[in-house]
């Protein structure tokens, strides 16, 4: 008898002990979780200036280094990230592979249905490169759409499919490709007569592509989207439920903005105080 208490009594502090341990670490937010462990898994889109590995193999850029410096702010100083297509940053991020997505991503309306947005942590326009010489004379998304003929080449979820779409741009000009060296190279093998990305991405792109037969238009007109000129505010994103951890992420990146430590960051990467977000909120583009 004394021998069958003994058993029963260890048997149920054992489920016990292991219904306390489950429970302390299932129960604890994306933050908490991510504060005890001293490591964040962020996916960032695989797009210089944004985030790019160098030739040694280190993970670096604009969303890089931003994310490690906020994150450093919390306490958080291992910083797991796995470069992925951008068209997958969100559908990690819902599945639970990545805490945090970030890396070119703007805030939009549509977008912020699915995620929750930091505040933004740049703003940059758009650009268009050609062939050699500008053949078809292309100077904006309008002429594109004025050209049947003319073919663009766009990256996979880009906000640049909206802007075509709202000059007019059919279906059946757009080709869809699934990075910016693939973009690239669609213009200089004829495949397409244009490519279109945000202003930092084409220079990097450019630069490191040695593409002797394509040129950026230097006059591009912005793209204009219910009357006004459009410029593009990136962010980080978590999910829905994450408002404690987007709340100390912003706090963070607000730290980096009063003391003019985040333009320090971005500059090393082409960007510069004109490219800042000033007041613009997510709550403002999130159209809440």
């Amino acid at each position: 008898m004394k021998k069958f208490i003994t058993i029963f009594t260890i048997t149920i502090f054992t489920i016990v002990l292991a219904a306390c341990s489950s429970t302390s670490s299932g129960d604890l937010s994306t933050l908490e979780r991510a504060k005890e462990e001293g490591k964040i898994t962020i996916g960032f889109a695989g797009e210089n200036p944004y985030a790019y590995q160098t030739a040694d193999g280190e993970l670096t850029g604009q969303s890089v280094e931003v994310a490690r410096a906020v994150f450093q702010k919390l306490g958080i100083e291992e910083m797991d990230g796995v470069l992925t297509e951008f068209g997958s940053l969100i559908n990690g991020l819902q599945a639970e592979r990545f805490d945090v997505v970030t890396a070119g991503m703007y805030i939009t309306p549509d977008r912020c249905e699915r995620v929750q947005f930091g505040e933004p942590e740049y703003s940059i326009g758009e650009a268009l490169a050609v062939q050699s010489g500008n053949p078809y004379n292309l100077h904006s998304y309008e002429d594109i759409a004025a050209n049947p003929d003319v073919k663009i080449a766009v990256m996979e979820g880009a906000i640049e499919l909206s802007y075509l779409d709202a000059a007019g741009v059919s279906q059946s000009q757009i080709e869809i490709v699934s990075d910016i060296p693939s973009n690239v190279a669609a213009l200089q093998s004829g495949r397409v007569d244009a490519i279109t990305m945000t202003s930092p991405t084409l220079e990097a792109a450019l630069a490191t592509a040695n593409a002797d037969n394509v040129e950026r238009v230097a006059d591009f007109e912005q793209p204009i989207v219910d009357g006004e000129s459009v410029r593009g505010y990136g962010a980080a994103a978590f999910r829905l439920a994450d408002e404690e951890f987007v709340q100390a992420y912003n706090e963070a990146l607000q730290e980096l903005k009063d003391s003019g430590e985040l333009l320090e960051i971005i500059s090393e990467f082409g960007f510069t105080e004109d490219d800042l977000p000033g007041d613009m909120t997510a709550a403002e583009l999130c159209g809440s």
